[in-house]
């Protein structure tokens, strides 16, 4: 029997922002997907936090093309700046991309295309597809299409939940089963490699004034016999940390469950819990006994 802690993860808000890249074929979408989600894992140090949404079928596009959805999220002063910068250096650059807004009910909209335009030095033309405002860049390979504006909303940053495992295969096998249950749910990314992170941290330092965040000793194994307030139980070796960013809390919840069910029923896990910081960092608490699992 799989231990689940009484406890919660503590979420916060971001602002998000979710596009839609086509290219000519499955390759090319992977590949745009894995460089402009790259250095996102976390705004301690990165300038979004970003991941693949899912990639979609040439029906389903506006263009007629495979592609894939990525979201970022950001502080809102910062969001328009790392669109600017991600999809100029990373999509455009990229053999046969074109972007679009995929964002579900915007509160706000970015007019990052238009202001990507500029970049064909005059040469530019603008065109309408499917009801969208397209900006049509000329490049060395042909035209690169941007939609003129895209959607943003506050969406939820920082659910997470802790796989504490026997050992790091088993706990490794336990992680990638949750990070495949939650990949099929929609609106929501897992910023960290693969989805998992194994570097949980605490906010600033017991020692480094200078530093932001540092180990989790608490829940850090190699600590167990070391600091005195171990929260590691003696047959625990290895813990993976899940964290989820989602358009919605009851998207981040879901995503919390499915992944947590699907840790469980692997074999040496001994316990769950989650990250909090007793309410400091943000406004919504996610008890792992609430999500009926």
């Amino acid at each position: 029997m799989v231990e689940i802690e009484d406890t919660f993860a503590e979420a916060f808000n971001l602002w998000a922002a979710r596009i839609l890249i086509t290219t000519a074929n499955e390759k090319w979408a992977r590949t745009v997907a894995s460089v402009v989600t790259g250095y996102a894992t976390s705004t301690i140090a990165c300038d979004a936090e970003a991941g693949i949404d899912k990639f979609v079928s040439a029906s389903e596009t506006p263009d007629g093309r495979p592609g894939v959805i990525v979201m970022f999220f950001a502080p809102k002063k910062n969001l328009d700046h790392v669109l600017l910068n991600r999809i100029g250096q990373c999509v455009l650059t990229c053999p046969t991309t074109a972007v679009f807004d995929a964002m579900p009910e915007p509160e706000e909209k970015l007019d990052t295309g238009a202001k990507m335009r500029y970049f064909g030095d005059g040469f530019q033309t603008k065109s309408e597809l499917k009801g969208r405002t397209i900006h049509e860049i000329p490049v060395m390979e042909g035209v690169f299409k941007i939609e003129a504006e895209f959607g943003i909303r506050k969406g939820v940053a920082g659910g997470n939940f802790m796989i504490l495992a026997e050992s790091w295969e088993k706990g490794l096998a336990a992680a990638e089963a949750a990070v495949e249950a939650i990949q099929k749910i929609d609106n929501v990314i897992l910023p960290f490699p693969g989805g998992i992170c194994r570097s949980g941290s605490k906010v600033g330092s017991l020692k480094y004034k200078f530093m932001k965040a540092t180990t989790n000793h608490k829940l850090c194994p190699t600590l167990k016999g070391v600091v005195g307030d171990s929260e590691i139980p003696e047959n625990v070796s290895c813990v993976y940390e899940i964290v989820i960013n989602g358009l919605t809390l009851d998207q981040v919840k879901r995503a919390m469950r499915d992944g947590i069910r699907a840790a469980m029923k692997m074999p040496g896990i001994v316990k769950i819990t989650a990250g909090n910081y007793q309410g400091n960092l943000g406004k919504h608490f996610i008890y792992l006994k609430e999500l009926e699992l």
